[in-house]
Order: structure tokens, then C-alpha cells, then sequence
């Protein structure tokens, strides 16, 4: 009855600045996670609780009243529809810089004024602890069945992706979404990425690079040392998973500069359920753009081993997203990624641009989840191939692409040719050559330059009005 209490005490607070705004959604949280936190500590000790507790989301909503006669130039922050929005938010202390942001790019298009209470949507014990609660020794059954009947549980009914899935229809609802997010579904991921990565969410930066190559991982540490150590760069620190024991799964690697903007680099390992299970992760952070740097089989007899190949398409036969995003949607080439990308090659490989197909092809890329497609008939699989023009294949680019136009978030994918199978050149050691050597001492280099360049672009050019969908969260 205490919780019930105090949930019911807490009364909505209007305010009129974005930073008062965000300071009050860090007070509230941190009060409702803290007596979940109070009452955990009470149990794990042994002590009689008085009865079960609760804690509950902080609500975050806006009502707009007009909206603007045409969209501002950036594809986020204003309403395309009157009435209440409204979204429960969680860590608003990881997420202070993005939530400032995006209230005040509301503010400045529709001057409104923001209210923060307390949602109806338990906060799970869990997700009361950013580590996760720790338990000296282990519980007998008697206790487990106690800690249920005491403490709210996730609940897999608040964390789905049906917004992001342009699953909800709004028409005649009371409120619409502030954000593609709930609290409960940013605090899943921000669990999952720490037990995945091996490091907290609060080392990630605004740009992520993924492969499934481990000398690619070696040479982004030896960069980033490199960066930190030098006294003029505004390079801070450069963060890896702990050593020892058996590692995470999908460790991450974090070069740090002030405002979380620099680069992650997360080795996936190979296949695309590894693609979608981090991405989907990964996205809950806001990232500014995300890009995957691997190898591909080349399917042209005039590629040679070490081409780059950029995917300005993709054929989707990985099959992982077919619930959520159906492979007939077409996945578009985003120009200033493509721009980035291809500057970085001109700048890193020291060619022209008239010359730049010396050394890259751009087409469509094919994504499989049958790594050892070689040994069925190939037939099929060729013409195939044939028919959607494609120039590279391998099993996560696609992945990566479409749950970066899934998640609103910017993408892109350059691959180096590794084989042509299609032409007697497998995947075989031995079989590199010296040209393929140095590009693939290159590649990094190129990904890494390709980022930079995203970074010095405003806001509206690199968030793209064509990854939003109907309906749409006002929050990035």
C-alpha cells in the first residue's frame, strides 16, 4: 500500500525549459529507482518487507496545439499533428544530451511546454540497478517464489517493437508517441548490451562501425591508443572489454571524444541473426550512423581480389527480418552516406574520382544465411544473382542496412572482395595477394575517415526524411 501511496502523490509538474525539463525527469527517476533499489537491498539481507513494492517509468508528454505550414529542415523534432504525445523514459542521465536536443528542436518549432509525473508502467527490479542486482550466495526456492510475489518481473508486453514496425494505428487514440522507444524496451537492450559487448552502454559513441574480422578489431585499438595517447587530440579514452575469462559474445570497442562523438567498433562474428541481435540493441542509444565493414565474395569476373565494393542496393535473403520488415521494402542508398564513403576511398587510397573505379565497384549486395551456398547446385543461386545485378555477396550487410532503415538510424556498407568463388578463387589461405593485402589495411582507415565526414555534417542533412514512416515519434 506504501508504493501504491506514493505513486499516487507524485503530481504532474509542467515546465517551459528543456533543461528543467530533463532535470526533473532525472529527479523523478532516480527516486523511483532508488526506493526499488532501498526495498531490494531490505530483501536480499534478510530483512521483513512490509509488503510488495513498486516503482513506476517517469512519463514524459507534450501537447501540441498547431502545427508548422511546412516541416523544418531537419526530419525530427516537430509534430505533423495536433493533440498529446507522450513516452515513458528511462536513465534520462545516460540520455540527458539527446533528451535536451530533442525537447528544445520541439521548443523552437512549436514554443510548448513539457509535463513529467509518473506513468502506470511498473519499473522491473532489474532495471533498477544499470548492472543489473547482484546477489551474494543463492536463493532457496521459497525465496525466489518471495522476490516474485514482492517485485515486478520485465514484462515481454511493454518492451515490443510495434511502433518501430508502424504496428499502432493512432487515429482516435488519446495520445500518440513521443519516441520510437519505451523505458521498459531501452532498458532491455541496455541490459543485453552490456552481457553481449562486454561494456557498459555508457561507453558507447554517436558512430558504430560492425565486422565479424578480428585483425580489423586489432587495428582499431592500435588506432585509438594511438589517438588517446596523443596530446593534442581531442581523443579521451579508449575503452575495451575487461581480459580474461571467456569474453563476451559480440565484443564492443569504444574511442571516446566529448559528446559521445566518436567511434564503436563491435565485432558481430559472422551471420545475420548476429547482425539483427545487436542492432536491435544498439539502437535503443540514438546512434548518428552505423556502417558495416567486412569482405564479400565477388561476383564479377572483373573484380579482383581486394576491390572495394559500396552496396548502393541489397538483396534481403537472410531472412531474419521477415516479420518485421517484409524483404519486398526496399532498402535506399543514402547519398550522404555514399558521398562519405566514397570521398574516404578517393582520400585514403590517393586516387581521383574519375579513377575511383580502378579500385571499387558500387552495386547490389546479397545477403544469405547459408554461408556454404557453394555446395548446392549453383544454377539457380547464378541466375539469381544475375537478375538483380548484384557485384558482392555475403551474410550481414543486408542485415545491417535494413534495421538501420528499420530504426530511423543513418547506414551504409563497404566491403572488400575476399573471393570469387563463381570463378575459381575461394576463400583459401594462400590466396591473398599483395593488392589485397593493402587495401585491406586500408579498409579500416577509409570506414573510420567515412565517419569523421558524417560528423562534420548538420544534423538535418545526415538524418534523412526518407527513413521516417507515417506517424511518426517527433524524437529522432
Amino acid at each position: 500500500m506504501h508504493d501504491l501511496l506514493y505513486f499516487r502523490s507524485v503530481k504532474e509538474q509542467t515546465y517551459t525549459s528543456p533543461k528543467d525539463t530533463v532535470a526533473a525527469l532525472k529527479s523523478l527517476y532516480e527516486a523511483q529507482a532508488g526506493h526499488l533499489r532501498e526495498q531490494f537491498t531490505t530483501f536480499a539481507n534478510g530483512e521483513a518487507m512490509p509488503g510488495p513494492a513498486r516503482a513506476y517509468y517517469t512519463n514524459l508528454s507534450v501537447q501540441i496545439e498547431a502545427t508548422m505550414p511546412r516541416p523544418p529542415a531537419r526530419s525530427y523534432g516537430f509534430c505533423d499533428a495536433t493533440g498529446r504525445y507522450e513516452t515513458t523514459i528511462t536513465r534520462p542521465d545516460l540520455f540527458e544530451a539527446y533528451l535536451t536536443t530533442q525537447l528544445e528542436e520541439l521548443k523552437s518549432n512549436h514554443e510548448c511546454d513539457f509535463t513529467v509525473g509518473l506513468s502506470d508502467t511498473p519499473m522491473p527490479i532489474h532495471f533498477a540497478f544499470p548492472e543489473g542486482p547482484h546477489i551474494e550466495g543463492a536463493f532457496d526456492l521459497a525465496k525466489v517464489e518471495e522476490f516474485a510475489r514482492l517485485l515486478d518481473a520485465p514484462d515481454l508486453g511493454t518492451m515490443d517493437d510495434e511502433l518501430v514496425n508502424g504496428e499502432i494505428n493512432f487515429r482516435g487514440a488519446p495520445s500518440r508517441a513521443l519516441a520510437l522507444f519505451t523505458g521498459p524496451r531501452v532498458d532491455y537492450s541496455l541490459h543485453r548490451l552490456r552481457h553481449y559487448t562486454g561494456t557498459d552502454s555508457t561507453h558507447f559513441q554517436n558512430f558504430v562501425l560492425f565486422t565479424n574480422y578480428q585483425f580489423y578489431v586489432d587495428g582499431f585499438q592500435k588506432m585509438a591508443e594511438d589517438r588517446v595517447a596523443d596530446p593534442d587530440s581531442p581523443y579521451t579514452e579508449f575503452v575495451a572489454p575487461a581480459p580474461g575469462g571467456h569474453g563476451p559474445q559480440m565484443p564492443a570497442y569504444h574511442l571516446k571524444a566529448p559528446g559521445q562523438s566518436d567511434i564503436t567498433l563491435i565485432n558481430i562474428g559472422v551471420g545475420p541473426s548476429n547482425a539483427k541481435t545487436m542492432t536491435d540493441h544498439v539502437a535503443v542509444l540514438r546512434p548518428s550512423a552505423w556502417l558495416m565493414l567486412g569482405h564479400c565474395a565477388g561476383l564479377r569476373r572483373t573484380q579482383r581480389l581486394g576491390d572495394y565494393v559500396l552496396a548502393h542496393g541489397y538483396v534481403r535473403d537472410d531472412h531474419v527480418l521477415d516479420a518485421d520488415l517484409p524483404p519486398w521494402v526496399p532498402i535506399p542508398a543514402l547519398a550522404e552516406v555514399q558521398q562519405s564513403l566514397e570521398g574516404a576511398v578517393c582520400e585514403i587510397a590517393g586516387c581521383e574520382p574519375d579513377e575511383l573505379k580502378n579500385v571499387m565497384r558500387t552495386g547490389t549486395v546479397v545477403s544469405i544465411d547459408n554461408r556454404n551456398w557453394e555446395l548446392r547446385d549453383q544454377a539457380e543461386p547464378i541466375r539469381w544473382f544475375s537478375q538483380s545485378r548484384a557485384i558482392g555477396l555475403d551474410m550481414e550487410s543486408a542485415t545491417i542496412a535494413a534495421k538501420g532503415f528499420r530504426f530511423r538510424v543513418p547506414y551504409g556498407t563497404l566491403l572488400i572482395v575476399s573471393d570469387r568463388p563463381m570463378h575459381g578463387e575461394l576463400k583459401l589461405p594462400g590466396m591473398a595477394s599483395n593488392f589485397y593485402q593493402r587495401q585491406v589495411d586500408q579498409h579500416l582507415e577509409v570506414d573510420v575517415r567515412a565517419m569523421e565526414m558524417l560528423r562534420e555534417m548538420q544534423d538535418d542533412r545526415l538524418h534523412s526524411r526518407k527513413l521516417r514512416s507515417f506517424d511518426e515519434a517527433p524524437f529522432q
